[in-house]
């Protein structure tokens, strides 16, 4: 069975997915590509991690990040 992937991981394949105009299903469904260990709730809480890492270099990948982490912190668990 893989491992869960840490925060860090998790943010780092956010930064490198997120594009501009990317809807917040596309981005947590290729995400879960890559981590399928991951729940949704580890990736939320990383993309809220990784929006304040990026807010002041890239706003429009902030933008993306911030609509995936608002519109999937309460839905159910995937």
């Amino acid at each position: 069975m893989a491992r869960k992937p840490d925060r860090e991981e998790l943010q780092q394949t956010l930064l490198r997915l997120a594009k501009p105009k990317m809807s917040p299903k596309e981005l947590l469904r290729e995400t879960k590509k890559l981590h399928p260990e991951a729940g949704k709730k580890d990736i939320v809480r990383a993309a809220f991690a990784s929006l304040i890492a990026v807010a002041d270099q890239d706003g429009e990948k902030a933008l993306v990040l911030q609509n995936m982490a608002i519109s999937e912190r309460g839905s159910d668990e995937s």
